[in-house]
């Protein structure tokens, strides 16, 4: 309990302004040691040598288009735009990396706490008797005695090699790798939006297609019985479009079934329940084509949040090293502690009863088991195996960009080129068809045509979806329009 005391004029117990400040200043000259700047014990941070390509493989000779941020509506799809707004907001992996950011700005608080000193207030009131003396007069007891207290303390360790400053450095540099981590997440949630979303519109283009092949088929069955009935044709030649129909119908259950699938899939994306999401509508051919184009591989680096992220976990990395050094060195521990205490509450804040102590103390660490010697140790592999890591990462970031690059470019010729393949093979069966309702064609040669054309037809559509999957892949390996606060600036 913190005891108080309203002081009149006149009274003989009100303490002094000239004494309680200097009480003052002998209670907190200690505390201005904090200022003292502390040397660093450990290795200073330097961005580790990388080989970096001077072009890309595949270098366009048109001008870089990096992604913008917000890279998707470049497919011109408002579907598209909904889906990816509501998998910002709703994707459980985006939350859980917002959550790891509030924990580790938590903990950077936590490290700073020991660059401050640690203040504290106790106060209270101890009653207490003595027993009574031998020589005192018969009957005579014991005398009562009440002790009342206040008492404001303080400590503070000196960060004389830095420790503490390493620490904090550390924190921050993992709370900048949670948030490079989350980045990384919504562009890889972003990306996988995408992607999902074109596999539907795949399968639906094919379970069109396959329909409407389906149709054909039965139109041209029902052509070969109603000949078959005339005896123009053989039954051999109903039976196999009897096969095809039959064929198409199987091929129907599992694309469906695969519809339904990778709807579920959006509908985690997007954070709902698959109940919740479905998509009725749309083509792969209604897509447009965003324009990308990379820039120097050397632009590349500070435009992906995950090498990033590898960076600032290697920075941490060093700090703790600095840490790990600094716990062989003698630690120096400032302690302060200040207050009144009196017999009576009425003269507890009296000059009087002001009392106070200072205190300083060295700790050198002498032997611990080796304890000292693994933690250091252990603190210069893991920043090794994080040096790998990063290094990794940027050598797997040009190759993203390299793969994304040539799939792109592949993919949009080969779609040109199946593309023709589906119109000759459209005019060859539209012409056998015809010839066989003037019986001018054996059904052999219509089966080919019509065979030739339902695969085509099927192909185009996985090349479509080839090429549109690449260019969410060029756009993610481009780091999706995110950039270092350095380019930002």
């Amino acid at each position: 309990m913190v005891m108080h005391r309203t002081a009149r004029a006149g009274d003989s117990t009100r303490p002094s302004r000239i004494g309680m400040g200097r009480a003052r200043a002998a209670f907190f000259a200690p505390l201005l040691i904090i200022g003292m700047s502390g040397c660093s014990v450990g290795p200073t941070y330097e961005r580790p040598g990388l080989d970096v390509p001077a072009t890309w493989r595949d270098q366009a000779a048109d001008q870089p288009v990096w992604p913008a941020a917000d890279w998707w509506q470049g497919f011109g799809s408002p579907q598209l735009d909904t889906f990816i707004g509501e998998a910002k907001t709703g994707n459980l992996d985006i939350a859980a990396a917002a959550a790891r950011i509030r924990e580790a700005d938590a903990q950077v608080r936590v490290a700073g706490a020991a660059l401050l000193p640690s203040v504290g207030f106790t106060g209270g009131a101890t009653r207490s008797r003595s027993a009574p003396n031998a020589s005192s007069a018969a009957g005579s007891g014991g005398s009562t005695r009440t002790l009342f207290n206040a008492d404001l303390s303080a400590s503070y360790e000196v960060d004389f090699w830095g420790a503490n400053h390493a620490s904090v450095d550390a924190a921050r540099q993992n709370a900048a790798a949670s948030r490079y981590n989350a980045e990384t997440i919504a562009l890889t949630t972003i990306a996988s939006v995408a992607t999902t979303y074109f596999q539907i519109l795949e399968l639906r283009d094919q379970i069109d297609t396959t329909s409407r092949n389906l149709n054909s088929a039965r139109e041209i069955l029902a052509a070969l019985e109603a000949q078959d009935a005339a005896g123009t044709v053989t039954a051999l030649d109903v039976a196999q479009q009897q096969t095809t129909v039959l064929t198409l119908e199987a091929q129907l259950p599992p694309l469906h079934q695969q519809l339904r699938q990778f709807t579920d899939a959006l509908a985690i994306l997007v954070g709902k329940t698959p109940q919740a999401v479905d998509v009725a509508t749309g083509s792969l051919s209604d897509l447009s084509s965003p324009a990308v184009a990379p820039g120097l591989p050397s632009e590349l680096l500070a435009r992906r949040p995950d090498v990033a992220m590898a960076e600032a976990q290697l920075k941490a990395a060093n700090a703790d090293i600095k840490v790990a050094r600094a716990a062989f060195l003698p630690s120096l521990q400032l302690t302060a502690q200040g207050g009144f205490e009196s017999t009576a509450l009425s003269s507890l804040f009296s000059p009087a009863g002001m009392m106070f102590s200072l205190a300083a103390g060295l700790a050198q660490p002498i032997f611990s088991g080796g304890k000292l010697e693994g933690q250091y140790q252990f603190s210069q592999a893991f920043y090794d195996e994080l040096l790998a890591d990063y290094r990794k990462s940027t050598i797997s970031a040009f190759q993203d960009v390299e793969d994304a690059l040539a799939a792109t470019q592949q993919t949009i010729e080969q779609e040109k080129r199946q593309q023709a393949a589906v119109n000759s093979a459209r005019r060859a069966y539209d012409a056998a068809n015809a010839q066989l309702h003037a019986g001018t064609v054996n059904t052999l040669t219509v089966l080919n045509t019509e065979s030739a054309l339902f695969t085509a037809e099927t192909t185009l559509a996985q090349v479509r979806f080839a090429r549109l999957n690449a260019i969410v892949s060029l756009f993610k390996a481009l780091g999706g329009g995110w950039q270092s606060g350095d380019q930002r600036a």
